[in-house]
């Protein structure tokens, strides 16, 4: 049991270590950055967008309110993207010109608003990343600390269970919280992918508009 105990001790600190030294940045401007996925601080409007520019729109307040709570509901992933779709066509009315500075408008308040997400969402990787290790750096003491206990000559018995029982314990939860880090890895992929889609039906939209006009 005693042999058991011990290799149970230096494998839990390897994985620990082992975590946090494959958690170590590709990029040393971010340390705190886990994920597979090179961090990208603001999602490059030319990869998303290819209408007209948005540099110069105002997005500090919504052009009118039925654009604010368009906004709302298509930027929300929980809005299948065909009925997104829908929304963006009823709202693209009026003169040609008219449909345009809609559009323009548009897409600057969905950059606005889903670039503030994921950049909410990348803050909240790099605390969870930050917890990560110091949860491996308490698990590596931790498993220290058992080892000691038990190669005392006239060590408590009990001392070592409730060690033993703590170090399993905080062992579950690193490695629960280890397995959620590709699903969270993914979320500014797919809120990036949102914005794309949306721009790509805004301008389909003015595409089908201008077609229409022309036959």
């Amino acid at each position: 049991m005693l042999r058991s105990r011990h290799i149970f001790c230096a494998a839990t600190a390897a994985m620990a270590m082992c975590w946090a030294q494959s958690a170590l940045a590709l990029d040393p401007r971010y340390p705190d950055w886990p994920c597979q996925q090179l961090k990208v601080p603001e999602i490059s409007i030319a990869s998303v967008w290819h209408g007209a520019p948005i540099d110069t729109v105002d997005t500090s307040k919504p052009a009118d309110p039925k654009q604010a709570e368009l906004v709302a509901h298509v930027a929300a992933r929980r809005t299948p993207i065909e009925d997104a779709r829908k929304m963006i066509g009823d709202y693209l009315v009026g003169t040609e010109d008219e449909r345009q500075q809609k559009a323009i408008r548009l897409f600057a308040a969905l950059y606005s608003t889903l670039n503030a997400q994921r950049d909410q969402v990348m803050n909240g990787i790099e605390r969870f990343s930050r917890k990560q290790k110091g949860a491996a750096e308490e698990i590596r003491a931790m498993a220290q600390k058992m080892r000691e206990a038990q190669d005392k000559a006239n060590g408590d018995p009990a001392q070592s269970e409730n060690l033993a029982s703590q170090l399993a314990w905080q062992t579950r939860i690193f490695e629960d919280r280890r397995r959620s880090t590709a699903y969270i890895c993914d979320v500014p992929v797919l809120i990036e992918k949102r914005l794309f889609d949306l721009g790509r039906a805004i301008q389909d939209d003015l595409q089908g508009g201008l077609k229409a006009q022309t036959k």
